[in-house]
């Protein structure tokens, strides 16, 4: 028998063993939501208490065919319902988030919707009622993340980005460069899907199926979309910034990163140091990169010697992200040492706009991101600001007010948010508040 080497491990054993293991709810039963599902049964320590999800009955297809004996799984109309079930080690499902983040069993909810506002109401229900949040849901938090990070922080619980996805994946390399003093130059991910920008769900329906992906949800990775706002993640937990709108994006492969994503004084394309970027180069994708720097010949030396690459410039590279399957991670860090894996910023650094993917007309109400109207592009949240960009998070449900040209950007001057949404209100008061402070500033 192999010993536990994971303090995490032993710890979440010690707690199963004292009949209390981490009792996670989920909310979605999507892509990552199934995941989640096969993934809670098979790690020590954690389990699955409950699912929120809107169409129940399908939930509980889902859960049965993955895992769950279908008389062990009930549909719950209350909390107590869901205590109850917990307690008995019945899998309950509701179609009501707020009743699930009530249930005194369960400590911890995993959003896995990918909607802005669902999400916003997702983590002001858990925040409401003392449980800890693990977002895998980087839409609300690129649009809203500072705020519901501040209510977590305030209520005492943990707000957190989720282990996996590579924003979190890539911080991980961040800090590892930065515990060991090496300057940061430029980190990101490699693009997994190929790059084009105007993809539409029509043209991606039979390799979305092959995938067992939903083609819009295909078509949001293609045109760029998730990109863009995994970068902006990153850059609003750290400070990186993109070097320029979209960002560089250039087709270099792993082993030349370190020659390309570097300041142009020295041969690459950047500006300067401190940027978030992404490759679309050979070896790089499903991974993520942090590309650093020593200023002592020494370590430079040692670096080499290792083969971590030529120098001065180098690369920390992780060839993997697993998404879904280290989610729960983030959920058992929160529990059990209040830690958070990602949080964003105070203050944004960088923005997550809306681009015109076709000409839209007067009158049209936007549908969601991965569909036919526009598309996510990357800016510094200053260029956002000045230029009256709407934010990527405020674009579904949205009307156009004014004719806009396909590359263009979806502004508060030819674009209205649905005001009706609590995303767009929260959204509303913290440009108010960025208002202000840029004005006394």
């Amino acid at each position: 028998m192999i010993a536990n080497v994971s303090a995490l491990v032993s710890d979440l054993t010690a707690r199963a063993a004292s009949g209390r293991p981490v009792t996670i709810g989920i909310i979605g039963v999507g892509q990552m939501g199934t995941d989640l599902i096969v993934q809670l049964k098979r790690m020590p320590g954690i389990r699955l208490g409950a699912i929120a999800v809107r169409n129940v009955a399908n939930a509980i297809e889902v859960a049965a065919s993955n895992g769950y004996a279908r008389d062990r799984i009930i549909e719950a109309k209350s909390s107590a319902s869901i205590d109850a079930a917990i307690e008995r080690g019945v899998l309950p499902i509701t179609g009501d988030i707020a009743t699930l983040a009530a249930a005194g069993r369960i400590e911890v909810l995993i959003d896995a919707t990918g909607n802005p506002n669902t999400g916003t109401l997702i983590a002001l229900e858990a925040i409401r009622n003392g449980k800890h949040i693990v977002m895998m849901n980087v839409e609300a938090d690129i649009t809203i993340g500072r705020y519901l990070h501040t209510e977590a922080r305030s209520a005492g619980v943990v707000y957190t980005g989720a282990a996996g996805d590579e924003p979190a994946a890539a911080i991980e390399l961040i800090s590892f460069a930065q515990s060991l003093g090496l300057d940061i130059v430029c980190a990101g991910k490699g693009k997994n899907n190929p790059l084009k920008f105007d993809a539409v769900p029509a043209d991606y329906e039979v390799e979305a199926r092959e995938r067992n992906m939903n083609p819009r949800m295909l078509v949001e990775f293609v045109d760029g979309s998730k990109t863009m706002v995994e970068m902006v993640a990153i850059a609003n937990a750290t400070g990186l910034v993109p070097d320029r709108p979209g960002m560089h994006g250039p087709a270099a492969a792993r082993e030349v990163l370190s020659e390309i994503l570097i300041p142009k004084k020295d041969g690459g394309v950047l500006s300067g140091k401190g940027k978030v970027d992404y490759s679309t180069g050979k070896g790089v994708a499903p991974g993520v990169f942090c590309v650093v720097e020593s200023d002592h010949p020494r370590i430079v030396e040692r670096m080499a010697d290792l083969k971590v690459g030529k120098g001065p410039y180098f690369t920390l590279f992780r060839p993997y992200h697993l998404t879904s399957l280290e989610a729960p991670l983030s959920a058992a860090r929160a529990v059990l040492y209040g830690q958070a894996d990602m949080v964003p910023l105070d203050r944004p650094v960088a923005e997550a706009v809306a681009l015109a993917k076709r000409d839209l007309k007067t009158g049209e109400t936007l549908g969601k991101i991965g569909e036919t109207e526009y598309r996510a592009w990357a800016l510094t949240h200053s260029e956002a600001q000045l230029g009256d960009a709407i934010p990527l998070g405020l674009a579904e449900g949205a009307r156009i007010t004014k004719p806009i040209k396909a590359g263009s950007y979806l502004t508060y001057h030819n674009c209205t948010p649905d005001a009706s949404l609590l995303v767009t209100q929260i959204r509303r008061r913290l440009d108010q508040s960025d208002a202000r402070l840029m004005a006394a500033e």
